[in-house]
């Protein structure tokens, strides 16, 4: 597999000359959050996290996210976190785009270079630390484990976009390709998170309108994205939230690939208010 790039904030804060508009905009079907916002005056700094600073970019909150949050942690030379998770019935996705990270996963150490994945199952014993000496950047996503009765929680493994080959989608010649990192036949997983690429060209041909909710990072390249009725033109570093049936399709723009990690939930049968119970928000 040729070398890969994963954009990563700018940070710091634009000139004072620089004009406000931009491409940031919020609606009930969609987010668009573009790589020019994650500056340093909106990062957020987590409890037991050392040298360590966050872009928090989707969270369960009204009109926006439902189902997890997602944020892209900046550590320090040395720094880390012993006490990461808060919540024992949380799993994650760690996924590094720079630098390197060391994780401790159930007493076992693993160094994440860009590319490197882990999946961390709820109630997991895990730390990380920053094991180079340049900064290492890395999503964080986070979702409330729904367990199923007779079906065992999944393991944690650690894994690389290096290691895992993309799977061309079906009649699309290669132009369109999903990396996947986990099985989708496999019922214990009830979130995926995997990197979709897009050759110069290739496009989603027709609006997905579907029950995932999304959270979109784009690791590289540029596109034109339908979310709802708008064309939307994204790049590298922009991140997108899409509820759940929000129609959405694209064409990658070129010169070069066009690739983002891809959030969705899966495998689970809708829950349902109980008869007489007040309707969900």
């Amino acid at each position: 597999m040729s070398a890969r790039s994963y954009f990563t904030p700018v940070a710091g804060l634009p000139p004072q000359q620089t004009l406000l508009t931009d491409r940031a905009v919020i609606t009930e079907a969609y987010t668009v959050i573009p790589r020019g916002v994650l500056r340093d005056i909106v990062t957020s700094y987590f409890p037991h996290w050392q040298s360590a600073r966050a872009w928090v970019l989707s969270r369960p909150v009204a009109g926006f996210a439902t189902t997890f949050s997602q944020s892209i942690v900046e550590l320090e030379p040395g720094g880390g976190s012993e006490r990461p998770e808060p919540d024992a019935h949380v799993e994650c996705v760690l996924f590094v785009m720079a630098g390197e990270l060391r994780l401790t996963l159930d007493n076992a150490k693993h160094t994440l270079a860009p590319g490197g994945y882990a999946y961390v199952a709820p109630a997991a014993r895990w730390s990380v630390a920053n094991a180079g000496r340049e900064p290492a950047c890395f999503h964080w996503i986070r979702k409330a484990y729904q367990p199923l009765d007779g079906i065992d929680a999944p393991e944690c493994f650690v894994t690389s976009d290096h290691d895992v080959e993309p799977v061309p989608m079906p009649d699309t010649d290669g132009a369109w390709a999903t990396t996947r990192f986990v099985d989708s036949g496999d019922l214990r997983h009830d979130m995926h998170v995997n990197i979709v690429t897009f050759q110069p060209g290739g496009s989603i041909p027709f609006a997905e309108t579907h029950v995932m909710e999304h959270g979109l990072y784009v690791l590289e390249g540029k596109a034109v994205y339908r979310l709802n009725q708008d064309w939307v033109e994204v790049e590298a570093g922009d991140y997108m939230w899409l509820r759940a049936f929000c129609p959405q399709a694209c064409y990658a723009g070129g010169p070069g690939l066009f690739r983002y990690l891809l959030y969705k939930d899966v495998n689970r049968i809708p829950t349902l208010p109980v008869p007489g119970a007040p309707a969900p928000a």
